[in-house]
This record gives structure tokens, C-alpha cells and sequence, in this order.
């Protein structure tokens, strides 16, 4: 089984704790034990709390962390344009860098640039306040794109990173697809018909990224796997991965698991437990063509396909 998993915030852990991307207590595992290939995306949160000046100083911090944890751990950071089925089976463990709030821009266009030049491949356009780009799905001031968030999403699709709506307001959801021509994504977001939590996707919404050619990942969260998160468990996780998938998603569905950021169902530990879902999924006579594609080949088509479709 290979695996790729659109989100996680163990980065953020990393960097402001100050320790190390194999740490044994991170819900995200780094070690050479599992029995299959991993592309971890790892995004650098920005909490919303945080002044711009400072969300765009954590940001470089992080790229570089990054980078210096993937040499010393032997961890393939892929950059824009290189990833390919056959690099990535040589990996047990590989990685992206993306980002959670466009806060981290700081309202700088020419950020966006930068970004791309230092491997960011997806960003997250908020958190769950307003920002320079938009508005959250938490956010008290509702609003879609601003003047600047549609410059900033018009970049991204200049330099090849993708568009992610996680967090998105329903308002900014619309103006996305409205000032967008690339597909765009929700690296962690579950359905809004099973659990009525408003970082949730409406089915409209659902079928919106599907024609648009964008992926879904599915979030672990207990808030967003259940109305009553103290049940939340691992059932959940198929509740909502029949229910997307019955709108058309076998194509889109993935995993965005957001392991250290999130609080998890009791049987839930971490990524030691994607092999557990799995065979749940195979319990449930889900065969495994279609797991494949859930657990990894929709996120590795989307990723090559997009990079086909770069405007530079």
C-alpha cells in the first residue's frame, strides 16, 4: 500500500517546539517499520492570531527547517515538477511543503513567487478568521476573494501552486471558483451532509471540486467526523467516505488527515493507524482498485496533471 496524506500541522509542532520531525510522541511517524510508501505533506500553520509580519517570518523559518530536517532524516522533499511514481517508490518516506493561511504572504504579491521558488506546493487561503485573501469558514466579517485575493490566486495558478479551500468561508468558497481556471482543492474537509460543522463540504460544494478536476481529502477530526465528537471513531471515517463518494468522488477522494493538529477519535493514534483504516475499508468490501485510489493514486494523478498545466 502506498500512501499520500494532503495534511498534517506536525510542522508547526517541530518548529515552535523546537524539536525534530521523528519524534516519537508526533502523530506523524517518520521511520523505516511501515510496509509502505508514505508522501507526507507537511504544512507550516499560521495561527490567525499571529500579526502578518510575524506569520511571514514563520513561514521562512519553516522552509528552512524543513529542508534541514529532510536532508538529515533522508526524507525526499520534492520540489515543483519532479514528483514521479518511480522517484517516489524509491522513498519510504517523501514530502511536500505547503501552507495553512495566506496570512504568510503578509500581503506581499510577490511573495507568491517566492513561495513557489522555495517548493511550496499547495496553500490553504485562510484559516478560520479574514485575512488579506478572505474570509475564514469561522469568520465573524463574511467575505470571498478581496482585490489582493484574487491577484494572490491568479499567482498561484502563474507558478504552479494549487488553491486550497479548507477553511474557506462558503462566500470565498464561490469567488474561488469564480477567478480560478486551474482545478483547486480541499487538502482537509469532510462532508457537511454527515456533520453539520461549517469547515465542512456542502454536497454542491463536493461536486463543484469534482467537475473542476481538484481532489477532497479526508480529515480525521473529531468535530468533523461526528455532531457529537466524544463518539467520534474510526467507523466515521467510512461514513463519510461512502457519502462523497456517492456524489461521484471515486476519482477526487483522498486523505488529509491533519495528525498533530487535530483531536483525533479515541482509535484513531496516528499515522500508525492508517493500515487499521484500511482494513476496515477492505471489511467493509471495498476492494482494493478503489483503495488504491483513495489512498494514493487521485492524490498522485491530480499532482501530475497539474504540474502539466503550469503557466509560467
Amino acid at each position: 500500500m502506498n500512501f499520500i496524506d494532503l495534511h498534517c500541522d506536525t510542522l508547526y509542532k517541530a518548529v515552535t517546539q523546537k524539536s525534530k520531525l521523528d519524534n516519537p510522541s508526533y502523530e506523524v511517524k517518520l521511520n523505516n517499520n511501515s510496509n509502505f510508501n508514505k508522501l507526507q505533506c507537511y504544512a507550516i500553520w499560521l495561527p490567525d492570531n499571529l500579526e502578518s509580519k510575524n506569520a511571514e517570518k514563520l513561514f521562512f523559518e519553516s522552509a528552512d527547517y524543513l529542508k534541514s530536517e529532510c536532508n538529515r532524516l533522508g526524507i525526499k522533499l520534492f520540489d515543483i515538477g519532479e514528483f514521479t511514481d518511480s522517484v517516489f517508490s524509491k522513498f519510504q518516506n517523501s514530502a511536500f511543503f505547503t501552507v495553512e493561511n495566506g496570512k504568510a504572504l503578509n500581503g506581499k504579491i510577490e511573495n507568491v513567487k517566492r513561495f513557489a521558488e522555495l517548493g511550496v506546493r499547495i496553500m490553504t487561503l485562510t484559516w478560520n478568521d479574514k485575512n488579506e485573501i478572505g474570509s475564514g469558514a469561522l469568520s465573524n466579517d463574511k467575505c470571498g476573494l478581496t482585490d489582493f485575493g484574487k491577484l494572490a490566486v491568479a499567482e498561484m495558478e502563474k507558478y504552479g501552486i494549487v488553491v486550497d479551500v479548507s477553511h474557506a468561508s462558503d462566500e470565498l468558497f464561490y469567488d474561488v471558483v469564480n477567478h480560478t481556471n486551474k482545478p483547486f482543492i480541499a487538502t482537509h474537509s469532510n462532508s457537511r451532509t454527515i456533520t453539520q460543522n461549517p469547515r465542512n463540504l456542502t454536497d454542491e460544494q463536493i461536486k463543484i471540486i469534482i467537475q473542476r478536476g481538484g481532489i477532497i481529502g479526508l480529515n480525521l477530526h473529531g468535530a468533523f467526523l461526528n455532531n457529537n465528537p466524544d463518539k467520534a471513531c474510526m467507523e466515521d471515517v467510512l461514513r463519510h467516505c461512502e457519502h462523497i463518494l456517492s456524489l461521484g468522488c471515486e476519482d477526487s477522494l483522498c486523505f488529509g488527515t491533519d495528525f498533530d493538529g487535530c483531536d483525533l477519535p479515541k482509535d484513531i493514534v496516528g499515522s500508525d493507524s492508517i493500515g487499521g483504516i484500511y482494513e476496515l475499508f477492505l471489511k467493509n468490501n471495498y476492494n482494493e482498485s478503489i483503495l488504491k485510489k483513495i489512498f494514493y493514486e487521485n492524490a498522485y494523478k491530480f499532482f501530475e496533471n497539474f504540474d502539466n498545466q503550469r503557466i509560467m
